[in-house]
């Protein structure tokens, strides 16, 4: 089974307007409200690709009922941990002449409430896949990722990690399956600007010598690269295509290479394909890839 943490999942509020005028009531053209957190969208998209998971986290009050009925609304399994205090964010995302976000704070955890999630992940078995993304709030102690890796560490389940800075160089020493940062993220680790892959590959290899298994690194419109445990290195170029909306793109593409890798075999170059192809069919349109969306993109890359 596959299991997903989103440490503060929100409600993201997206609104279009004309222009922006402070002072004064401003008419929206656009509105929705989709559920918010890269460990629900790495749920909802491999919903999309026929792959069911399990969404954990902290919900709360009313926002937190609407959260958690708009991701089964996906058709994805929840296991969601309801704290007493406070209220699952809302985030505004506004876009007008620029765009804008107010993020919102979420719930106050509480220990018991902590103990529970532990509680939940003591549950996995071997072969199992953990994907533990985001950032950890104010509410939580800022080494969970690390608490969470050692917990689960010798019993065999493979722990996918997408994170900055030191919430990854922290659990690398648990040796996560695949970790996925971007080349800007990966640069800031080392304090170089990455603009080409052949730039990344050394430093993907100075990550994995510090104890990651595989290194998935995504570059935007440059495409990817990827490092296997096994020493393999395969670079791609991107898709070709428009982008229409980059949000939660780099969780379809960590969604992509989990269904490639299981769908062929454990297949590390078809898994690193399909994370390519999954993340760019979701940059490339207003909602989440779809299996057709993805496989149109693979047929276009293997020309």
């Amino acid at each position: 089974m596959i299991y997903t943490v989103t440490f503060n999942p929100a409600l993201d509020y997206v609104i279009r307007l004309d222009k922006l005028v402070p002072g004064t009531i401003n008419r929206l053209t656009y509105e929705n409200v989709m559920p918010g957190g890269k460990g629900i969208n790495v749920s909802i998209v491999l919903k999309n690709l026929d792959h069911d998971s399990c969404a954990l986290g902290f919900i709360a009050n009313f926002t937190g009922d609407a959260l958690a009925s708009l991701v089964s609304a996906h058709g994805c399994k929840t296991d969601f941990i309801r704290s007493q205090q406070g209220m699952t964010r809302i985030n505004v995302k506004l876009k007008a002449e620029e765009e804008t976000e107010l993020n919102g704070i979420g719930p106050q955890i509480s220990p018991d409430e902590i103990e529970q999630l532990f509680a939940k992940l003591d549950r996995l078995v071997a072969d199992d896949m953990l994907v533990i993304s985001g950032s950890v709030p104010k509410t939580l102690p800022s080494d969970m990722y690390e608490q969470i890796m050692s917990r689960l560490a010798g019993r065999g389940i493979r722990i996918v990690v997408d994170a900055e800075l030191d919430l990854l160089l922290n659990v690398l020493q648990y040796h996560p399956f695949l970790i996925k940062p971007n080349n800007h993220e990966l640069g800031a680790i080392f304090d170089v600007e990455l603009k080409t892959r052949e730039e990344v590959i050394p430093y993907a290899k100075k990550l994995q010598a510090r104890g990651a298994r595989n290194i998935l690194v995504s570059m935007a419109g440059e495409g990817a690269v990827f490092v296997s445990e096994n020493g393999e290195v395969y670079t791609s170029v991107a898709p070709k295509g428009t982008v229409v909306n980059s949000v939660g793109a780099g969780d379809s593409m960590v969604a992509g290479f989990i269904a490639g890798w299981i769908e062929s075999g454990r297949d590390m170059q078809h898994a690193f394909k399909m994370g390519i192809c999954t993340g760019s069919a979701s940059a490339f349109s207003a909602d989440f890839a779809t299996r057709n969306e993805v496989q149109a993109l693979l047929a276009s890359l293997a020309e």
